[in-house]
């Protein structure tokens, strides 16, 4: 991507597209093109279809999504499912018919088997059951990366897809009825401070095991992705099965690596946020997958690494709460 590329960025309010937005802000890309959902409802096949008509992006980054954690999964499992197919399916689509460059998708780890062997391998996809907790949005990411696949065979476009592990960082979620572990425990942690509070209840055991990755990072190693030479970038863009026998998608795992319990978690956020009281772990509810560990030696081979310890990206996390939640 040269510097006057325009550039599409899907999602550009969300945990993952405002993560893009600064980096590609910070290395002098200007021509970007964001849409809210008011402005351009991407479920909406001929709004999409209008839309990629007039503004031809180059490029794309496509990071809208309908996302949450375990009990927005379970609660809206039919939305989960069909906003999640019909974005993709638009987006993809559209950016195929206006001659898009390069499309990169952003999924997420759960599309791995629950049970796939630790750290997870991008080629365990569909080796075995997913989560039932979140299947039917998992079920969709799967689906994205299918169509990729198939617009790379059939039409030899270059869609990548790429499955970040769990992120947290500015501009997160904090509503507790739909958010990720990380803003929820920071919110937690940070009202029963004010409250006076003596113990904090957290969801499930604590046993599971978590890698988390600051979002900048999620955002710079997109872009260091999305700007590697046409030689190496097209090596990561899948084989036809039929023909060389392999199984291989286009995908590329983001992570750190490395990960810990939600009861190490829990502890460290209860640090950061200065929280003297106690935990209780209610294991009535749900733990989801007992671990979920991503395999990042394909993308630290190529030449790019994790670098914030999670104890610093949890201040600037905190810090980031606090500046949205002035008074609170």
């Amino acid at each position: 991507m040269d510097k006057s590329s325009r550039i599409y960025i899907a999602g550009h309010r969300g945990l993952v597209g405002s993560a893009l937005m600064r980096n590609l802000k910070t290395l002098g890309y200007a021509d970007l093109i964001t849409r809210t959902h008011t402005e351009l409802d991407l479920t909406e096949q001929a709004a999409v279809r209008a839309f990629f008509k007039t503004e031809k992006p180059d490029y794309l980054f496509l990071a809208a999504a309908m996302v949450g954690g375990i009990l927005a999964n379970d609660t809206y499992p039919a939305e989960f499912i069909r906003n999640n197919l019909a974005i993709q399916t638009n987006v993809i689509h559209e950016a195929y018919r206006a001659g898009v460059k390069r499309l990169l998708f952003l999924g997420s780890s759960c599309i791995y088997p629950r049970h796939a062997p630790q750290p997870m391998k991008e080629e365990y996809l569909l080796s075995g059951p997913l989560e039932p907790t979140n299947r039917p949005y998992a079920l969709a990411k799967i689906a994205g990366v299918e169509m990729c696949w198939s617009y790379n065979r059939q039409y030899e476009t270059q869609y990548l897809a790429v499955m970040p592990t769990n992120l947290y960082g500015p501009g997160d979620n904090y509503d507790l009825s739909n958010s990720h572990v990380i803003p929820a425990l920071i919110r937690k942690f940070h009202e029963a401070r004010q409250r006076g509070d003596r113990e904090v209840v957290i969801w499930g055991t604590g046993s599971p095991r978590r890698e988390f990755l600051y979002s900048d990072e999620m955002a710079e190693a997109c872009v260091f992705l999305m700007n590697l030479p046409d030689d190496r970038f097209r090596t990561l863009l899948g084989s036809d099965e039929s023909k060389t026998g392999r199984f291989e998608p286009p995908l590329v795992n983001i992570g750190v690596g490395e990960d810990i319990t939600i009861r190490e978690l829990a502890l460290l956020v209860k640090e950061v946020v200065g929280f003297e009281g106690g935990l209780v772990f209610d294991s009535s509810k749900p733990d989801g997958t007992l671990r979920k560990l991503l395999d990042v030696s394909r993308l630290n081979s190529m030449g790019w690494k994790a670098k914030i310890p999670l104890r610093n990206g949890l201040f600037k996390a905190y810090t980031d709460f606090i500046r949205q939640n002035p008074g609170r």
